[in-house]
């Protein structure tokens, strides 16, 4: 009998890219996806799918000990802005959840989550399980190079990344001339890019990297298509993202992108 994994998704490509990866390696996936993130894509690449509701903390594990499941990834950001909007209806296991952690923070929630499948017997497994080739490699990504002050604004902004990231804050720095525009907080990449972009009016460096203590089981950095696009419709001029820490989805197709608006791609 094949393996069977359970597969936490969330939003974007990273639970279809993960799911085609593991079937790939002959594992039967039984996905988690949540009416309020998860593409419907992602049914046609997983063995059985259990849709739930944001708010639905209950039904969740009651689908972990139905399916009899003892491993587990997370693949996709779940919006942890998602327990501040009036129109989602918790049921009480997340409301209580809610109460009981210490902060609101990704990794405060995400590590309970963690603490809670582990009292399950459920072992959670780093998101990049079967995925080592899609991790961003070290160097330049695309034929143009950063210019010896775009150089600058990457080691500048890395170790301000590491620092807010240190603090659970975020994981991206947009900086221009050494001043830092925007940081990443709960509102996600994408609109960080965009604040910061707006201020710098073009040529904004942006620098996404991983916590000092990365947990590689959840909330590890992704770039995709989509941050691509908010470069571009952001007037940036580089992203630096960490090497052998973050996922890179449709690589070719976000270094094409990004050639043709004159972005640099580097890893460091």
């Amino acid at each position: 009998m094949n393996e069977r994994i359970g597969l936490i998704a969330g939003n974007g490509q990273f639970p279809i890219l993960f799911a085609k990866a593991a079937r790939l390696k002959g594992k039967e996936i039984i996905a988690i996806a949540v009416r309020e993130e998860t593409s419907p894509e992602l049914e046609n690449h997983v063995h059985k799918i259990c849709w739930i509701g944001v708010g639905e903390l209950k039904k969740f594990f009651q689908i972990l000990r139905e399916e009899k499941l003892k491993k587990v990834v997370m693949a996709g950001q779940i919006k942890p802005s998602h327990i501040f909007e009036q129109n989602i209806s918790m049921d009480g296991q997340l409301k209580s959840f809610l109460r009981k952690v210490k902060d609101k923070r990704a990794n405060s929630l995400l590590g309970e989550i963690a603490r809670m499948l582990k009292g399950m017997g459920i072992r959670l497994l780093d998101s990049t399980t079967f995925l080592e080739e899609h991790l961003v490699c070290r160097g330049v990504l695309t034929k143009k190079e950063p210019t010896p002050a775009q150089w600058q604004d990457i080691h500048f902004g890395q170790k301000i990344a590491k620092r807010i990231g240190g603090l659970d804050i975020g994981q991206t720095v947009v900086v221009k001339d050494k001043a830092i525009l925007a940081i990443e907080a709960i509102e996600g990449t994408d609109e960080a890019i965009k604040r910061g972009g707006a201020l710098a009016k073009g040529g904004a460096v942006v620098v996404k990297m991983s916590k000092p203590d990365q947990d590689m089981r959840f909330d590890i950095p992704l770039v995709g298509t989509q941050t691509i696009r908010s470069l571009v419709g952001a007037s940036c001029a580089v992203l630096a993202t960490e090497a052998g820490k973050t996922i890179f989805l449709n690589k070719e197709e976000c270094v094409k992108v990004a050639e043709e608006n004159s972005i640099c791609l580097v890893g460091i």
